[in-house]
């Protein structure tokens, strides 16, 4: 279960996050973003503002299909269920402090991610393979969805494969380091 002061890594990405508050009313994330030209998919938090303040470098938003460049000393605030991706295009290290309000479970859902990149079960581009989306979807409905394929898409594949996905040993959540 993620903890204030746990710091995990997507050795696939580079990205180094440490949770630095874990409360209820509010998540903050220490980030440290390498270079890359991998994008993530656009997504949504359904319940939950997302944004934080870029410490060093900048990093590169798309949010609602408008592109905003974010450089130290600035900050971004993303409603909640607002489309929106981002990365870092500078060269360098960019650093940053997110957060999520409320906090809901997405530290768990990073930590899942994180230990999937780990153990070498995502694509190379990072993407989740689709018997581990069917056992995550319900898991983390309410902290995350990509906005492509469609959310009833996503629900209904993950229904109907879900109970094949569990039979087969995946697992919704998983723990950093197991």
């Amino acid at each position: 279960m993620a903890h204030e002061g746990q710091q995990i890594e997507n050795p696939i990405t580079g990205q180094v996050m440490r949770f630095i508050q874990l409360r209820e009313d509010e998540l903050r994330i220490e980030n440290a973003h390498p270079p890359t030209d991998q994008r993530e998919p656009a997504h949504i938090h359904p319940h939950q503002e997302s944004g934080g303040d870029v410490t060093k470098g900048s990093l590169v938003f798309e949010i609602d299909g408008a592109r905003r460049t974010v450089s130290a000393g600035e900050s971004i605030a993303i409603p909640a269920a607002t489309p929106h991706r981002f990365w870092n295009e500078s060269g360098e290290v960019a650093r940053s402090v997110q957060f999520f309000r409320p906090a809901l479970d997405i530290a768990s859902f990073f930590e899942t991610y994180f230990e999937l990149a780990r153990r070498g079960d995502l694509s190379a581009s990072g993407d989740i393979p689709l018997m581990q989306v069917a056992v995550m979807v319900p898991e983390f409905a309410d902290e995350i969805r990509v906005t492509n394929p469609p959310w009833p898409v996503v629900r209904a594949t993950s229904m109907l494969l879900g109970p094949l996905a569990r039979a087969r040993g995946r697992r919704g959540r998983l723990a950093y380091g197991d």
